[in-house]
């Protein structure tokens, strides 16, 4: 009887247990769906889950993020205040570690960074890509403008508040014109910026524009751009961009984004102490210059007093003592142009810059080439190319003139060192030189503006000593035998470290060899 009720509840219990795994099933894991683990409401994705988070989310917004990078830690701060506002919605927002999914960010075809990619309904070839976020704000603006249309934008005159921030205006009496589609176009790729349209007569009538853009910084008209049949959403973004800047931006932390991301390649940066008496003068000019050229050319400040930026000095090599100078760089080739004049004028930077637009200007190189019979006449022509090589050797005194050719104050010095090449001609172990500090990169620690006269002494030591003393030949030959004297001492102590070092590594050499035999 007992087996009986057993066999006939049997199937009940079966049935129930089933119920139960299914039911447990579809609960809620507290522990996650362990084959998409998150942080911060954000999906760790790599090459195993990838395309299974694809097919799972309509809409994936994925950070490539490259850790231990400050652009990378702003964006992914970014991505978590987004992530939590997006709770709910169609859209998932993902990381992909750049360092640990290599296999992954090729085959996805990622270059830059930071790049952020918005993948649609399971589509891995097509993308969305996604502006570099400022802030959470940037990506919610981005999603929405995406999803909306122009009419999301259209406000009244009572709603264009005065703020600090620029505003893109948009007049447009029809929505469905072409011009619409190319401003609300630029609005979706420019995220951080203030898009808005207007419509009202009134508006119309008090800006006196049609189909028109207009620039607003404090409801204060700062550009308009008239909209043409052949006008792209490119061509309207870089002239949002430009005038989005001040006609003169220094470098800083704050605005090194937006001057590398600028559309205009061609850069002037001023390099000049903002603490200096003829600092208001020459920015004035360096101002004025930068409102004629607005389009063509973007002009940047650095302040070489500011010990932040002295990375950005190292790369354009720009010595503290070389300020007030203006280079022009272009972002493509990297090609650097630096204004020969000690003057710094509206009239000589115009000038300048025109140089430069037409092809004419002369390119900094890092070493000019090596001219034909350098070092047949007395004095010695260096370029970068030799000049560390003629300088640091042990065996000679080397005395180099580091001129610049447009200074003023550097012509009057070249019969001077002709005259002392000339006087120390005999002496086999000196060598005078020059080197055009303007033509070529002095990649050594200097002192002191052009003209600077630098002694090299016959040492291992890769010593220099400037030269501050009178410009006569009968105190520079003073110069030059003090030194040599000096240095003469030092040698010998040189050699006989060298010679105390050459022994100890020999006696190393033998215990080596000595263990090995024993061995």
């Amino acid at each position: 009887m007992k087996k009986l009720v057993l066999l006939l509840l049997l199937p009940g219990v079966m049935i129930f247990c089933l119920c139960m795994l299914v039911a447990a099933d579809t609960q809620y894991d507290p522990q996650g769906d362990k084959t998409f683990p998150e942080t911060e409401g954000i999906l760790q994705l790599g090459k195993g889950n990838f395309n299974g988070a694809l097919k799972k989310h309509r809409q994936l917004l994925v950070h490539f993020y490259t850790p231990l990078t400050s652009e990378g830690h702003r964006v992914a701060a970014a991505f978590e205040s987004a992530a939590a506002e997006l709770q709910g919605s169609e859209v998932k927002l993902a990381v992909i570690d750049v360092k640990k999914e290599k296999d992954l960010v090729k085959k996805l075809n990622v270059t830059g960074q930071p790049t952020i990619r918005l993948y649609l309904s399971g589509d891995i070839n097509n993308p969305a890509p996604c502006p570099v976020p400022q802030n959470s704000a940037s990506i919610l603006i981005w999603l929405q403008r995406r999803a909306g249309s122009p009419a999301d934008l259209i406000v009244d005159l009572d709603q264009l508040e005065a703020t600090e921030e620029l505003t893109v205006v948009g007049f447009f009496k029809e929505l469905n014109h072409e011009y619409v589609q190319v401003f609300y176009a630029a609005a979706i790729d420019l995220p951080d910026i203030r898009f808005v349209v207007m419509q009202s007569d009134e508006v119309i009538n008090k800006y006196s524009v049609t189909q028109d853009v207009l620039l607003l910084r404090k409801s204060q008209r700062i550009q308009a751009y008239k909209m043409k049949p052949e006008t792209s959403k490119e061509d309207l973004i870089v002239f949002i961009s430009i005038y989005q800047m001040d006609p003169v931006t220094e470098y800083n932390g704050q605005t090194a984004s937006q001057i590398l991301g600028s559309p205009v390649l061609n850069h002037a940066l001023l390099f000049v102490n903002k603490s200096s008496d003829d600092f208001q003068e020459i920015f004035s000019a360096f101002h004025s210059t930068a409102e004629a050229f607005r389009i063509k050319i973007l002009f940047v400040l650095v302040n070489v007093d500011e010990h932040r930026n002295g990375r950005l000095m190292e790369y354009f090599r720009v010595r503290h003592f070389e300020a007030p100078h203006i280079r022009l760089v272009n972002l493509t080739d990297h090609m650097t142009y630096h204004l020969p004049s000690e003057t710094l004028d509206v009239e000589i930077i115009k000038q300048f810059c025109h140089s430069y637009l037409e092809g004419k200007a002369k390119p900094k190189l890092q070493s000019e080439p090596i001219p034909e019979g350098w070092d047949e006449k007395p004095v010695k022509e260096l370029v970068g190319m030799n000049l560390e090589k003629v300088a640091f050797n042990p065996n000679k005194t080397v005395f180099v003139l580091f001129y610049v050719s447009y200074s003023e104050k550097s012509r009057p010095v070249f019969p001077l060192w002709e005259e002392l090449a000339e006087a120390l001609k005999d002496r086999e172990d000196v060598v005078v030189a020059r080197i055009d500090a303007s033509a070529n990169d002095i990649n050594m620690s200097m002192q002191g503006s052009y003209p600077s006269l630098c002694l090299f002494p016959a040492l291992y030591a890769e010593r220099v000593v400037v030269y501050t003393g009178k410009r006569k030949i009968k105190d520079l030959v003073k110069f030059v035998d003090k030194e040599m004297k000096k240095a003469k001492k030092d040698r010998v102590k040189e050699d006989e470290d060298r010679r105390k070092y050459i022994e100890a590594m020999k006696e190393e050499e033998a215990k080596e060899n000595k263990s090995k035999d024993e061995l």
